[in-house]
């Protein structure tokens, strides 16, 4: 196994690998960027190498500042989380040049399935369903929107590399489209370094449903079965489950051997998600893979009892999978909570600041993933998610009462949070009734405000 592993990421993920590379017995390095100075990573790693300004640009995408830490500090393997480098195949490349194991896929598989444009290939020729779109990306707002008259409004504009719902605006008429273009572009190039920008088909109100997959070198791929990441505010995930109820257990199995196909189309190696929306017939359609672990991994850790960061090293060592598909049991009903440092009621304006006090928490069936800690201050220059609350119980009902005590239990003062969002979600009747879309949030609890 691995001696030792650099972290190349920040925050709440960079203490999840921290903490799955001490189980392992591996000894971790942490990077980190001087406004991140006091960060929990960065006490917790066994060596910390602080590798530049806060500007994202300048430390957490600095590829040569990374590599020179990696190989000074005699880090045989990286591991990006998610976010920042995670997706950049230029990164994958430069890291096996100079020798250095990325824990996550190849060059070749962030190119192929990373990309949009290409994924969409390799699904059609696999014969994986796609939803209707373009055939390559481009930079060129005028021929997008020849692109997009031809699929028909309502169309959605995506980011060809990235994720996280950064470069992404759905256009529902033609007046709209060149300016929400240039918007989406100069995100996606400020969030990514890239501006190669995809259209496609926008699918009113489906269902998000993801699948976790695990791939090794050995040919051997399984799937963990799905998430539903329905709920979502500016095509920004908010609350996310698993499994989802309303999918039957032949449907579970045909979109997960679908997710299965995605994966073997390109050889994919590594954990992944492949991505899915679900129409209100039942009909799912392949929209993209995210080549690197999720920020909702823990709701399939909890339902499958798999650690998916361990066994992405595992992995990366060369390891085969220790399980088949058949060994796979689905047990009991996952949710998690993004809880993010914002005011709600101001437009959800992110929150920085200084935390005065902290209590998270606990008892049968609860985790929380964070580093935040009393005293610690939230920098203004990160994503705003300070943290993620999950739980676990026996079913979806259950599980819904738990989040509700868990969410009751949360105190953080001195900045704003969204944990009062989360608990009208919670308390809404059709989320109760499981009656959700990609559409819910904005239509049933912005609207009820």
């Amino acid at each position: 196994m691995f001696k030792k592993v650099l972290i190349a990421n920040r925050g709440e993920i960079a203490l999840r690998i921290i903490r799955a590379c001490k189980e392992l017995g591996i000894e971790t390095v942490a990077i980190y960027s001087e406004i991140d100075r006091e960060s929990l990573h960065v006490h917790m790693a066994d060596h910390a190498v602080c590798i530049g300004p806060a500007i994202s640009s300048k430390s957490y995408l600095n590829i040569k500042n990374i590599i020179s830490t990696a190989i000074v500090s005699g880090a045989e393997a990286i591991h990006p989380g998610y976010g920042f480098l995670s997706e950049n195949p230029k990164f994958a490349k430069i890291c096996k040049m100079h020798n250095i194991k990325l824990i996550g896929p190849k060059e070749e598989h962030i190119n192929k399935m990373g990309n949009k444009s290409e994924a969409r290939k390799a699904m059609i020729n696999a014969k994986v369903p796609v939803v209707p779109g373009s055939e390559e990306g481009t930079t060129d707002g005028f021929k997008a929107f020849e692109i997009a008259k031809d699929i028909g409004f309502p169309v959605i504009i995506k980011a060809s590399s990235g994720g996280g719902g950064r470069g992404m605006r759905i256009v529902y008429d033609e007046d709209q489209f060149i300016s929400k273009f240039n918007m989406a572009k100069s995100e996606s190039s400020k969030a990514f370094g890239d501006d190669l920008m995809y259209i496609e088909k926008f699918i009113e109100e489906p269902r998000h449903i993801e699948f976790q997959i695990l791939a090794d070198e050995h040919g051997n791929i399984i799937h963990l079965g799905e998430r539903d990441c329905s709920l979502q505010r500016r095509n920004q995930k908010v609350l996310e489950e698993a499994p989802c109820n309303v999918i039957s257990e032949e449907l579970r199995n045909k979109m997960g051997e679908m997710a299965i196909k995605a994966a073997e189309a390109v050889n994919y190696e590594s954990a992944g998600t492949v991505e899915f929306l679900l129409d209100k017939h039942n009909k799912f359609y392949f929209i993209e893979m995210n080549t690197r672990i999720q920020v909702e991994h823990p709701v399939t850790e909890y339902i499958t009892g798999l650690d998916l960061i361990k066994e992405q090293i595992k992995i990366a060592w060369g390891e085969k999978l220790n399980i088949s598909q058949e060994d796979v049991k689905i047990n009991g009903h996952s949710i998690e909570c993004r809880i993010n440092a914002e005011d709600i009621k101001n437009n959800f304006r992110p929150s920085p600041g200084t935390i005065e006090n902290v209590f998270l928490p606990g008892g049968n069936g609860v985790r929380v993933d964070s580093h935040i800690y009393s005293g610690y201050k939230i920098p203004p220059t990160y994503d705003s998610m300070i943290g993620k609350l999950i739980v676990w119980d026996k079913d979806r009902k259950k599980a819904i009462n738990r989040m509700k005590r868990a969410l009751d239990e949360i105190i953080i003062t001195g900045i704003y949070t969204n944990v009062d969002f989360h608990k009208e979600i919670l308390n809404n009747n059709k989320f109760i009734e499981n009656c959700i879309n990609t559409s819910f949030i904005e239509k049933e609890i912005m609207e009820e405000e």
